[in-house]
């Protein structure tokens, strides 16, 4: 069973179309990166796949539940760790990550566990108590990513999850992604930092124009050269 599975997926918005007939699968466990320029589509296929928006024809499936059937099972399955901020900036880290337990159901005692799992993972203990307004870039990220991470989902979608952080935080950042990967974890990443996508991802899709463009494992982006020299041939000859 795949853990992701989309096939002739569209979208469009009016006279434009955003995704046009687009058909790939992840396979349980992979490091998944998907890459494009902006507005290439990128961001409607994850408003798609986590049902932040709705998709005018074909099918996704998450761990074998087809999306446009069953809704709720199916997102209880995603982990998302959004490109915006999109949390309650007077609200503090703790509270974040306990809210967001209870919306997945959780209960009182598993949610208090995993709320101070997370805090230790992403060494947030000493801003616990913070809002999260006063937290630097580096911080928002890492409570972003724990607040994904809160209800332990099977897919995690990483969207731009290392933008605006520095060089020490990201390599923090990569080396728990790689980690909880191994562990078994599908991991979903769109990022323009190609080096970061080469670096963790083993297989990739390039989306443009709403089309996938080429799709395969990281060794046949980057045969002849780096994966950045390898995309900007497909992307600007098309």
């Amino acid at each position: 069973m795949n853990a992701l599975t989309l096939t002739n997926v569209s979208k469009s918005y009016g006279e434009n179309i955003a995704v046009d007939n687009i058909s790939f699968s992840i396979k349980k466990g992979e490091f998944f990166g998907f890459l494009g320029q902006n507005g290439a589509g990128k961001s409607t296929t994850i408003h798609a796949i986590t049902g932040i928006g709705t998709f005018d024809s074909g099918s996704i499936e998450v761990c074998g539940i087809d999306l446009g059937k069953d809704y709720k099972q199916a997102r209880t399955k995603i982990g998302l760790s959004s490109q915006e901020f999109n949390v309650d900036m007077f609200q503090v880290v703790e509270k974040i990550l306990w809210y967001m337990g209870g919306y997945y159901g959780m209960t009182k005692e598993a949610r208090k566990k995993r709320v101070e799992e997370m805090l230790d993972t992403f060494d947030l203990q000493a801003h616990r108590k913070k809002k999260f307004m006063q937290l630097s870039g580096g911080l928002k990220r890492r409570v972003i990513i724990a607040r994904a991470m809160m209800h332990d989902p099977e897919i995690l979608i990483l969207d731009e999850p290392t933008a605006g952080v520095d060089v020490e935080i990201r390599r923090d950042m990569w080396e728990y992604l790689q980690r909880i990967n191994k562990e078994g974890k599908t991991i979903f990443l769109t990022s323009h930092y190609l080096e970061e996508v080469e670096h963790l991802c083993n297989r990739m899709a390039i989306i443009h124009k709403g089309n996938i463009i080429a799709i395969g494992d990281k060794e046949e982006f980057t045969r002849d050269g780096k994966l950045e020299d390898k995309y900007l041939a497909l992307t600007q000859n098309k």
